[in-house]
């Protein structure tokens, strides 16, 4: 919003290049308006449809800096399009349903449903994607290819008010618009597209926007001082009050004491579109990104009055002024026989900048101070993900300040508008959005090199390989030109001919890098933790550079085996292979992005890091590839099951409980993503290997708690132990680590009268057992156990009668069930404030948690403390982790027994 007595239409943003004719999220065309059967938790209206915004999650793009917002709860149709129409920039969110991806397996689902008291929705595999929140930006002054954008996607004849999939005459559609174009394209809007536009208010969409992002989605603020850039946490119940200062071509300045509650308490004219108008008129820039660029070659001294210029090259130490403090703007040009030609295009832009953004910094400490506010928080298009904007706003706070308040800055900074005009259509859901409902993720999906985006969005996975095969070269210089309308696209895009080095990824490109929220229906918090507010799942720190280094060394050296295996999952064929170079080129790409600036994605963790690998395997559709792996393992470990469980029905109590811990730790050696694992698999067969890590169990191992566990299962000096209630069996692996690890340590369990729930991972993850993979495995498994087999019939793994019924009129037959959920990822490891609804209904009566595995007991959640029992058994795989973790060795063992954390 421009200040006091500016004429111009209040315009809340900046101009993106001249070249750029639009950018587009990665997903545009997912476009069914088909409903997604048991995704709503909302009761539907009989007069307007319910926005469900609940589990809001972005899904990210390593080349857009903008994110896809995904909607899963969705189920009524709602209208496809918000924009928000500024002086420069017109920002557009549209709707696109997603397919559901349900389970078949209904009977079993609504058996294990009932048994765990799950009655709102339905269980379904994860992720289930209601829908996406697209985002895209136009010039102001290219208004008719947003038109032709929207008329080409028939977004304009999407229903805004029912609930059925049908397409509206022209004439009849109402879309929602924010800024000053509202009212200036209003016209333009119902001749070209028949619709009519609804008017939302400029302020109250920045605030509701704001809002949604801060209470919603973990990261989604950050400080960024001298370079580094650090996520802030923000707690939902400690928001309000706060300042959103809004830099576009002008500044406006909101105080926020809540949700609708908000007042314009200042602004200034003085704002991007200063910067932009003077840096054209001075520098003859053609683009506002040009004149950012340039702004990095510049020295301002050369045009600055310094205060070491007045004082013979000393601070003025007794006011706290360094020598190089500005003391004003462009003060030596009045002193210096010099024209414009005379002075560097370079030094006037980053004067310029500094200028501006001095000036936004002191006048928002200056309205915080007169309020009593410590938080500040920075949007709009003027900053961008400008490193050196951000630096210069923040140095100006913490200046001022003396060091008391903080600048903070936003990822989505440019969409507050268009956001809030999106949720005005039905406001429903806001309130009970919490940041542990989301996931973030960074698929590489348009043409990116250099930080920068190259071209249109790209259409579908054919068109995104051939762009990776021609473009994407590391080291080299990129000078082949793009076709200008090529196929399968709208052809509104536009191209330039890529002149940006292939991995010249710079931390203060003008993009900043977000991801793309996804709407997972059924992410909740562990309800086990002992305190979710301080809970960390990452035992690496990858913000120290050696660490971040290392595991990055490492999965670029795992790389050519994991693909080679990918292509090799689907027979090897010419497509998987076109394929599997895309992905390596993808994750390299994000690999070096990585290397160059940690948090472009937001707090980087080692899960992270691993997760975004799956991803990106998922992304060129290689959806399981150590399948034939796992099936191949799985049969090998099944044909030995049965004597190993007769081996240990041979033994007394005491010597199977070691046995079967032993077996845990020693089946936990299969792991396809450790290097020193696959070597080991040259050299025998599964079995083979399993025996020998069974054979070299000797304790005590380096992490030792297994005499306080066998206290606690056993009991001792005569004192009875009494049983678990029910035990959460995080599993990891699949063969030898579930089936002759896991499920005789669970039929243990079950012997005993507990409960038992093998948690295992939604989606695959390396050669990780997935939940659908598990009820097969343990019918396979009953086939030759009675107590697996009375288990699972009671835990509906076995609703068919699957096996033969054997005979049921053993004494030690358990009654207790054993079940089968999902833990709502697809990673190697977990972060448990993220884990399916399933998985938490399940956890409100369990009394012990098994965490099994290198990911999910070390790589995470070694340091966990839980409100009940916990055991952590693992065999360390990694020396740099074996050093840093437990002081050990490659090959050690961890078990780690934790009474419940008070």
């Amino acid at each position: 919003m421009a200040g006091p007595g500016d004429e111009h239409d209040p315009s809340l943003d900046d101009k993106k290049e001249a070249e750029a004719k639009s950018q587009v999220c990665v997903g545009e065309k997912d476009m069914s308006p088909s409903s997604v059967p048991g995704t709503s938790s909302i009761h539907r209206s009989g007069s307007r449809p319910q926005l469900d915004l609940s589990k809001a999650e972005i899904q990210g793009n390593l080349e857009e800096r903008d994110p896809t917002i995904l909607l899963p709860n969705q189920s009524d149709d709602i209208s496809h399009l918000a924009l928000d129409i500024g002086g420069s920039l017109i920002k557009l969110l549209y709707f696109s349903r997603h397919e559901d991806y349900s389970n078949d397996d209904d009977k079993r689902k609504r058996t294990i449903k009932e048994r765990l008291g799950i009655t709102n929705g339905n269980l379904r595999s994860y992720p289930v994607l209601g829908g996406r929140l697209h985002f895209v930006k136009f010039e102001t002054n290219k208004i008719n290819e947003c038109l032709d954008f929207i008329h080409s996607k028939q977004l304009h004849r999407r229903d805004p008010y029912p609930w059925s999939s049908r397409t509206l005459p022209l004439g009849t559609g109402v879309i929602k618009v924010t800024g000053g174009g509202a009212y200036k394209f209003a016209d333009l809007f119902k001749e070209r597209l028949g619709v009519s536009i609804e008017k939302e208010d400029e302020m109250h969409c920045l605030v509701s926007g704001a809002n949604f992002l801060l209470k919603a989605i973990r990261h989604e603020a950050f400080t960024h001082m001298e370079g580094e850039k650090e996520f802030v946490q923000i707690d939902p119940n400690d928001l309000y009050p706060y300042l959103l200062v809004n830099v576009g071509s002008g500044v406006s300045i909101i105080k926020v004491d809540g949700e609708g509650k908000f007042e314009r308490v200042s602004g200034t004219n003085v704002g991007g579109g200063t910067y932009w108008g003077l840096g054209r008129l001075l520098t003859k820039c053609k683009s506002f990104d040009e004149l950012l660029e340039l702004s990095q070659k510049g020295d301002n001294s050369a045009i600055d009055m310094l205060v070491g210029d007045i004082y013979g090259g000393m601070d003025y130490s007794k006011i706290g002024l360094s020598a190089s403090t500005i003391a004003s703007s462009f003060g030596k040009a009045i002193s210096e026989n010099k024209e414009l030609d005379d002075y560097r295009p370079e030094d006037i832009s980053l004067s310029l900048l500094r200028m501006i953004s001095y000036n936004i910094g002191q006048i928002s400490y200056l309205n915080a101070l007169r309020f009593g506010l410590k938080r500040i928080f920075f949007g709009g298009f003027f900053i961008r993900g400008h490193a050196y904007t951000m630096d210069t706003i923040s140095f100006a706070v913490h200046f001022w300040s003396k060091g008391e308040m903080q600048a903070m800055f936003l990822r989505h900074e440019g969409f507050l508008g268009a956001l809030g005009a999106f949720m005005s259509y039905e406001k429903h859901g806001l309130d009970d959005l919490m940041s542990h409902q989301l996931v973030e993720r960074f698929p590489m999906g348009a043409p990116y090199t250099g930080g920068n985006i190259h071209g249109p969005p790209l259409g579908d996975l054919n068109e995104k390989i051939s762009w990776m095969e021609k473009f994407v070269r590391r080291g080299t210089e990129i000078t082949a030109p793009v076709p200008m309308t090529p196929s399968k696209t709208t052809g509104l895009g536009g191209f330039e001919v890529p002149s940006s080095r292939g991995s010249a990824l710079r931390s203060d490109a003008s993009a900043l890098n977000v991801g793309v929220l996804h709407l997972v229906p059924t992410l909740e918090v562990f309800p086990l933790l002992a305190d979710p507010k301080t809970y960390e799942p990452n035992t690496i720190d990858l913000s120290d550079q050696g660490e971040r280094e290392y595991w990055l060394k490492v999965l670029s050296e795992h790389l050519p085996d994991l693909v080679d295996t990918a292509v090799a999952s689907e027979g090897g064929t010419e497509d998987a292979k076109r394929r599997g170079d895309a992905f390596a080129r993808a994750f390299s790409a994000h690999l070096a992005r990585l290397m160059e600036e940690p948090a472009a994605y937001g707090k980087l963790g080692l899960a992270n890091l691993l997760e975004l690998r799956e991803e990106c395997l998922r992304e060129f559709q290689f959806v399981d590839a150590y399948r034939s792996i796992k099936q191949r393992e799985n049969e090998a470990s099944l044909t030995v099951l049965p004597d190993l469980l007769e081996e240990l029905d041979s033994m007394s109590e005491e010597a199977r409980l070691l046995t079967l811990i032993e077996g845990v730790l020693a089946a936990n050696i299969f792991d396809w993503g450790s290097r020193a694992c696959v070597d080991l698999y040259h050299k025998g067969t599964i079995i083979e290997i399993y025996r020998m890590s069974r054979n070299k169990m000797q304790r005590p191992w380096r992490v030792d708690d297994f005499d306080a566990f066998k206290e606690r299962m056993l009991g001792s000096g005569g004192k009875q132990p009494h049983r678990h209630k029910r035990a959460l069996l995080f599993v990891d692996n699949s063969g030898a680590d579930v089936i002759l690890g896991m499920l005789p340590l669970a039929r243990e369990f079950l012997r005993r009268g507990t409960e038992v729930v093998l948690v295992a991972n939604s989606l695959p993850a390396l050669n990780d057992v997935t939940a659908m993979e598990l009820p097969d495995i343990v019918a396979g498994a009953a086939k030759h156990c009675d107590i697996l087999r009375r288990a699972a019939e009671m835990g509906g793994l076995l609703v068919d009668a699957m096996v033969n019924p054997g005979d049921g009129s053993k004494k030690d037959l358990t009654s207790a069930p054993l079940m089968v959920v999902e833990n709502g990822c697809g990673s190697p490891c977990i972060d448990l404030r993220q884990v399916s609804s399933e998985l938490a209904a399940a956890a409100k009566d369990a009394d012990l948690v098994v965490l099994e595995g290198m990911g999910r007991a070390l790589h995470t959640n070694f340091n966990a403390q839980f409100k009940c029992e916990a055991l952590k058994l693992a065999m360390v795989k990694n020396q740099r982790l074996a050093e840093k973790l437990i002081k050990g060795n490659i090959y050690d063992c961890v078990c780690r027994y934790e009474p419940p954390s008070l």
